[in-house]
């Protein structure tokens, strides 16, 4: 990975080494370059600041950012927003950073960044720019933190909650050999791996789909269901104990329940058998397919084509190893040499660039003077030789172009072989069966096909059937209602004539005579007119397929186009979601590229501005140096107390002085502990021997005051 002084390293030299011709001018070139370097890093810097107000506007911070509002933020305030956003990561962090130690703010929160697993771009120098920025709230460094915390917000908040019980606390071995520490720590350990299992439970759980509420309304059901089940069975029972022989009836009964168990057992064994035997029949049938393929391949297969396709290859490869391997080599090296020579150089300032621009200049005016002498000689010979070597040129360039594309067409080659096999063990995992190849297929698809006509021709007939239906129920569903709208005219005419009831006697007298006239018809009716009302159907029929012929030819045609024209859809169908598929893939591929080269130039950039931040404590750094150098060297002694070394000095003079002293302190108090120590103990002696006396007067005042009050009382009596 380049850093991003690397990269403006780079774009400097690629703007000076670029051979410029009489159409462009160096300096603009460098000019364009530098712009679009800075608009580009403006662009990033604007995008991750666009990105952290968004969040920090909605919930739960609520902050009412704009662009402006955001940057124009004190180091203070700064901080207490990176202080709330870890806060709503662990609720531990909610703290008033006014109310605490700049160094404790920096502090709780590098723990805390430390278990959350963030990396601060660069190594260890740039570590301690890291802290500083983060005490005295460097924008450079705070920024990157944010956008990083308020990407990842939901599973920081899962790893922190983890973290409280998962970091686990070092005890030195010291106190491991005491058997009650022991013990607690391996306590400690056990419940730490209990809670990791019990957590992982939880999370499988969790993304299972199964909840709480859905499993326990299924038990409530299945007690239910349970309670319902034994009720019955208490029921069955009860009307059993009344027949005769139940014993035996259940016995025999629950032999048979085993017996259909074991029936319905056998016939799936047997169909499984059947689809294994029809699997291991196809499978025969394609290895048979194979070796006579196989066979053929080898009996067209001579000694002479052979050896051509072997002296092919070794051809190409031995011009991949030998020529196209060696210049990419010898390409990739030159440019590792030119990057690290790039590298190494130091930061160029104007006035290098002109020097550089002046020769560039120089160099452009010769080689200009050197074409005009070629051009001026003319001689035919060398004409000849660079036609001679255009051409070479061209044919080694076509001869590397299809190298290149030989091998692309042979790692596709590989790469479709790999996946038709990891397609083919798919399948056979997830349906036992392999995948069909060839004049198989063929024949499935046609198969398919002829199914298909047949099933498309049943549903058109059965829809025409069920359309006919419909409307035979509305033409009886009309009939009806004008039936009834009649009968319901005319009893409202007999009611007015005053002769209700009239209709339905006559229908009833023009039934039973229709019955009578029926009956008499069927007993006249003859053999004869049974063959004509026959000839009249046959001839009824006729006419209309003789009508309905040339309509069932349109339909044909018309069902064939039909069928050719879904065909034709379902192929374009087909295209059309491998094309869509293929570029869903080549659009998330290249979101994913665009996304990781954004985070690369996120992180160049904030190393750039902590490189930045280095170099000028390194200066500040450098002129405390060398102003201590000079009060050193100088000959006035005012200037000289000022140094620093000899503040220095004097410092350690006077901690010497008091270790002298505390030294001589330390060894009186050795000398004098075994005296003073008696004493102390002589002491303690004589303040317990005064208690024992104290007790004693105490105890004889309240004796004698006792005996007083008795003779004063044998007194009074």
């Amino acid at each position: 990975m380049i850093r991003t002084s690397e990269l403006e390293r780079t774009s400097w030299s690629c703007c000076i080494f670029t051979p410029t011709g009489a159409d462009h001018n160096p300096s603009e070139v460098i000019h364009k370059q530098f712009v679009n370097w800075y608009n580009f890093k403006d662009l990033i810097m604007s995008d991750q600041i666009k990105f952290i107000v968004e969040k920090l506007n909605k919930e739960p911070f609520k902050k009412n950012y704009n662009l402006i509002t955001f940057d124009s933020l004190e180091p203070m305030q700064l901080l207490q927003v990176l202080n709330d956003v870890l806060a709503e990561i662990d609720p531990k962090q909610v703290v008033d950073i006014r109310e605490e130690m700049p160094d404790q703010t920096a502090k709780r929160m590098l723990s805390l960044l430390g278990i959350l697993k963030y990396k601060p771009p660069g190594n260890a120098t740039d570590m301690s720019t890291f802290r500083q920025g983060l005490v005295i709230g460097s924008k450079p460094v705070i920024h990157p933190v944010l956008h990083w915390l308020l990407q990842r917000t939901n599973e920081l908040k899962k790893r922190a909650y983890l973290a409280r019980f998962l970091i686990k606390l070092e005890v030195p071995a010291e106190f491991l050999q005491d058997e009650t520490v022991a013990d607690t720590n391996k306590q400690y350990e056990e419940l730490m791996e209990g809670f990791k299992t019990l957590h992982k439970e939880c999370e499988q759980l969790k993304t299972s789909g199964f909840s709480t509420a859905e499993i326990r309304r299924d038990i409530s059901a299945m007690e239910e269901e349970k309670d319902q089940l034994i009720k019955r069975v208490e029921r069955l029972k009860k009307r059993v104990e009344t027949v005769q022989n139940h014993q035996r009836m259940l016995k025999i009964a629950r032999q048979l329940r085993v017996e259909k168990e074991r029936e319905e057992f056998l016939a799936q064994q047997k169909q499984e058998q059947k689809n294994q035997l029809f699997h291991a029949v196809q499978r025969l049938q394609r290895v048979q397919n194979q070796l006579k393929s196989m066979r053929h391949a080898a009996a067209d297969a001579k000694p002479e084509s052979l050896m051509k396709r072997l002296e092919e290859e070794i051809k190409f490869n031995s011009y991949m190893v030998s020529e196209k391997f060696p210049k990419e080599l010898d390409n990739k090296k030159k440019e590792m040499h030119f990057l690290q020579k790039v590298v190494s150089e130091p930061a160029m300032g104007h006035s290098d660039l002109l020097e550089l621009e002046a020769k560039i200049n120089e160099v452009n005016t010769q080689i200009n003077q050197l074409i005009e002498k070629k051009m001026m000689r003319n001689e035919p010979i060398e004409g000849k030789l660079s036609l001679y070597r255009q051409q070479a040129s061209i044919i080694s360039r076509k001869k590397e172009a299809k190298a290149e594309e030989l091998q692309e067409a042979k790692e596709k080659l590989s790469n479709l072989e790999r996946e038709v096999s990891m397609k083919a063990t798919q399948t056979r995992e997830f349906d036992g069966t392999e995948v069909l190849k060839g004049d198989e297929f063929k024949r499935y698809v046609s198969k398919l096909r002829s199914k298909s006509t047949v099933f498309k021709k049943k549903h058109q007939i059965i829809a025409e059937f069920k359309a006919e239906f419909g409307l035979l129920q509305r033409t009886e569903e009309l009939l009806k209602q004008r039936h009834e709208n009649i009968q319901h005219q005319l009893q409202t005419v007999e009611d007015k004539k005053g002769i209700s009831g009239y209709s339905y006697t006559q229908e009833e007298l023009e039934r039973v005579s229709a019955l009578k006239s029926e009956v008499d018809e069927v007993k006249g009716r003859t053999l004869d007119g049974m063959s004509e009302m026959v000839k009249k159907l046959n001839s009824l029929v006729a006419e209309k397929k003789s009508a309905l012929a040339p309509i069932i030819k349109e339909l044909r045609q018309l069902r064939q186009k039909c069928q050719e024209l879904t065909q034709e859809c379902e192929e374009k169908k087909t295209q059309y979601d491998s094309c869509a598929a293929g570029l869903e893939s080549n659009r998330s591929k290249l979101e994913q590229e665009v996304r990781g080269l954004r985070e690369e130039c996120l992180q160049e950039e904030s190393r750039y501005h902590y490189t930045n931040c280095m170099i000028k404590n390194l200066e500040v750094q450098l002129r405390r140096a060398t102003d201590e150098m000079k009060a050193y060297v100088s000959s006035d002694q005012q200037e000289k107390r000022k140094a620093i070394r000899e503040q220095y000095t004097k410092n350690i003079a006077e901690q010497e002085n008091l270790g002298k002293k505390l030294r001589e302190k330390q060894k009186t108090v050795r000398e004098s502990h075994g005296p003073n120590m008696k004493q102390a103990k002589m002491w303690r002696d004589f303040e317990q021997l005064m208690e024992c006396k104290k007790q004693c007067f105490l105890k004889q005042q309240s004796q004698t005051s006792i005996g007083q009050v008795t003779k004063f009382y044998n007194l009074d009596i």
